[in-house]
């Protein structure tokens, strides 16, 4: 059994983790960390949680972590993310972060995007940036993996058939993305109590995003096509759970829209959680978050709009699985050579 230590066990992402790392039957838990939640056990922080580990949440030691655990998944806040893999690099045999600590590998825009999130050169070159469906043999035997961000991770995988398989030159890319409440976790905002987020669609970022950095970052350096300028403006929505990526993709070179849907089929052929759907294939289009609720899937769907010379890509995922625990756990198999949906097996709910 591959021992884990999960740091942040009191956050919605480490909630998510206890749930799908004690079902996966080549894991096993064998420290939580925490800092307010010190003492406290699984049950008592995540109520649908009533197995017991044997564990309470113990003040994150970097010493215990290495004694304990093959692996830890860091699903702390980015500073605490960054102190605590300068601690535990070559002490254990991986570190998983799911913050934004490592995402982003230019320098000065990490800098701009995250400010205070003091972390080493020479250690955030170490990291592998870890979206599983395209960089799969990197994460083979890889010490340290940086989780992409929710949104990252849909539109990273809604536009790599467009830049990595079809090599477009994407001349301008804007982002409308839309989140439910969990998306930011459990900090006390009043714009996120019941009687101004219910209902709302609420403009958070109308001007720009730092997972959009992090995407621009990451195709940027693994070509063959290009993105000349990408923005994006998020809002939140009342839902709790799961997002709507819609990238509009404007380009000069020539796109034939009923080739579309079989380059996509062709990219992901052989990649079980990236679920390519037609827009009008269900009772409901998709995509939809509803329909990805509790899985690890990502569903996409892309369509030439001739008349507005662009290409309208749509992804949707449940932000706290395949945007976060369920992503890590899925880079985990890949990184141990497991087979790729250990422990991720589960189907969407629905409805919701």
């Amino acid at each position: 059994m591959i021992r884990v230590g999960i740091i942040g066990a009191s956050g919605l992402a480490g909630g998510e983790l206890i749930r799908l790392v004690h079902q996966h039957p080549e894991l096993e838990i064998t420290y939580l960390g925490g800092s307010s939640s010190v003492g406290r056990r699984p049950s008592q922080l995540h109520p649908g949680l009533r197995f017991d580990l044997g564990l309470v949440v113990e003040s994150a030691s970097a010493d215990a972590i290495a004694e304990r655990c093959d692996v830890v998944f860091l699903a702390t806040p980015a500073p605490a993310s960054a102190e605590l893999a300068a601690l535990l690099a070559d002490r254990v045999a991986c570190v998983i972060d799911l913050s934004g600590a490592f995402r982003i590998r230019t320098p000065d825009l990490h800098d701009r995007w995250y400010p205070k999130v003091d972390r080493g050169a020479e250690l955030a070159e170490r990291f592998v940036y870890g979206v599983p469906e395209l960089v799969g043999d990197r994460l083979v035997d890889a010490p340290l993996i940086s989780v992409p961000g929710c949104y990252a991770t849909a539109i990273t995988l809604g536009l790599a058939p467009l830049t990595l398989g079809l090599g477009l030159r994407l001349r301008t890319v804007v982002v409308d993305g839309k989140s439910g409440s969990s998306g930011g976790g459990l900090q006390l905002r009043v714009p996120d109590l019941h009687p101004f987020r219910n209902g709302a669609i609420a403009p958070y970022a109308p001007t720009g995003h730092r997972h959009a950095a992090e995407v621009g970052d990451f195709l940027e350096r693994n070509g063959p096509g290009s993105i000349g300028s990408l923005s994006m403006s998020a809002y939140g929505v009342s839902h709790v759970r799961g997002l709507l990526a819609s990238v509009y993709a404007f380009t000069d070179d020539e796109v034939n829209g009923s080739e579309l849907q079989r380059a996509y089929l062709r990219f992901y052929k052989k990649h079980p959680f990236v679920r390519v759907r037609r827009h009008t294939e269900t009772l409901i289009p998709v995509p939809d978050p509803q329909v990805t609720l509790g899985s690890n899937y990502c569903d996409v769907t892309a369509l030439h709009d001739p008349d507005g010379g662009r290409v309208v890509v749509l992804a949707a995922l449940d932000n706290l699985v395949k945007g976060a625990a369920g992503q890590a756990v899925q880079a985990l198999n890949l990184r141990y050579a497991l087979p790729e949906e250990t422990g991720l097996a589960m189907q969407p709910v629905m409805p919701v």
